[in-house]
């Protein structure tokens, strides 16, 4: 057994046991709360420069496949477990969580009292942290952690965005929603000898241009099983160019980092405002706020996680959400014409927002989850409906 160390900026060190790439990572610690998809957790942009704790004791147990990632590769930048299952024990597994890490160079440590160590970041919140199986003294760790650029003032969509335009899934396979086989019925999609079945895809009603901040997988495919035709464009993409493309509304991802380092894009979305629809998720939510007027703050610990419970104000139902940001738009900052729809009913922040004037809403969630919960999955029939009420 390989020893490895996990140390906050603050000193604060758990021991455990090396597990993927034998490294050094520093980033900022997080810890998610989703009890499964940790596969999606590794692979979803939204956790570029961030090291990963999950609260789930037992990680690992259904190793990877392919069709479960949210990008082309991992973006944490270390792994903490409590308990690494020895074994992946699942018909569609494709190999080991730890082979995974390594293949992506990847560190993990596993034997860590995870819950003392969410309890830590509850208290005292989100810090610096280095992950080593290489460093044995915990006070070099620590100088390690404190020379890392903190996640304020941090732009990592520059590092995950598109470097050009693409078309999404232009044969209409990687978008089919899947499934398995039940019953002895006939079934409607493409069975595999398997068992595995993928659903046939409904006609294209509406082109839209998302904007990449760092946007999964799963959202393209959402998109597309509502009907969307997508068009991914770089972050940094001006208006007039969207536009000249005569999308039918515009998407906004979710993407990592600090909003308040992205001036260039909340700048760019200010000149997109009552042009055409708009949706926005996430990043794509937050940078919505600033490009209102709105201010942003930093959460002390983030919401993380698939059991976040959200209010809709319009309606007062209440639905479980999955979420990944730090960061939050700050309700007393955002102008008159601008609609609070949905909070968190954790700590009351603003989960959604509509524009009274102009067709654009957004929400701080991720409506297309995956592995779940699916209760915000109406969001895309939404921006669906949206954009034909503005054409009739």
């Amino acid at each position: 057994m390989k020893q490895a160390l996990i140390v906050l900026e603050d000193g604060r060190t758990f021991l455990g046991e090396a597990f993927g790439a034998p490294v050094t990572a520093v980033g900022e610690i997080c810890f998610n709360t989703s009890m499964t998809g940790y596969q999606e957790v590794l692979t979803d942009p939204s956790y570029r420069g961030q090291i990963v704790t999950m609260t789930y004791p037992l990680i690992g147990n259904y190793g990877v496949n392919s069709l479960d990632e949210e990008s082309l590769q991992p973006h944490v930048r270390g792994f903490v477990v409590g308990e690494l299952s020895p074994i992946a024990s699942n018909w569609r597994a494709g190999g080991s969580l730890e082979d995974y890490l390594k293949r992506w160079n990847i560190c993990g440590i596993q034997g860590v009292d995870t819950r003392a160590l969410t309890k830590h970041l509850r208290v005292r919140g989100a810090m610096r942290a280095c992950l080593s199986s290489e460093i044995k003294d915990p006070e070099e760790a620590v100088q390690r952690a404190l020379s890392c650029a903190t996640m304020t003032g941090s732009d990592y969509v520059k590092e995950v965005t598109t470097p050009e335009a693409y078309e999404w899934d232009p044969e209409d396979r990687l978008s089919r929603d899947w499934t398995i086989v039940k019953g002895s019925g006939a079934q409607s999609g493409e069975v595999l000898e398997n068992g595995q079945t993928f659903k046939p895809l409904p006609p294209v009603r509406h082109h839209i241009v998302a904007y990449d901040y760092g946007i999964k997988f799963n959202i393209l495919r959402r998109l597309r099983q509502h009907g969307f035709k997508v068009t991914v464009v770089p972050a940094t993409t001006k208006t007039e160019d969207v536009l000249a493309m005569k999308p039918d509304g515009v998407f906004l991802s979710n993407g990592p980092g600090d909003p308040g380092a992205l001036p260039y894009l909340s700048g760019e979305l200010k000149r997109l405002i009552g042009r055409c629809p708009i949706f926005g998720i996430c990043l794509g939510h937050q940078l919505l706020g600033l490009a209102y007027g709105g201010k942003k703050f930093k959460l002390k610990f983030g919401h993380r996680g698939g059991n976040q419970p959200v209010k809709d104000l319009t309606t007062g139902k209440v639905s479980i959400t999955s979420q990944n940001h730090g960061f939050a738009i700050d309700a007393e900052s955002l102008p008159r014409n601008v609609e609070i729809t949905h909070i968190n009913l954790n700590d009351q922040t603003v989960e959604g927002m509509r524009h009274k004037e102009h067709p654009i809403f957004s929400v701080q969630y991720h409506p297309e989850a995956s592995p779940g919960p699916h209760d915000a999955s109406y969001f895309f029939e939404q921006f669906s409906k949206l954009i034909d009420d503005q054409h009739s």
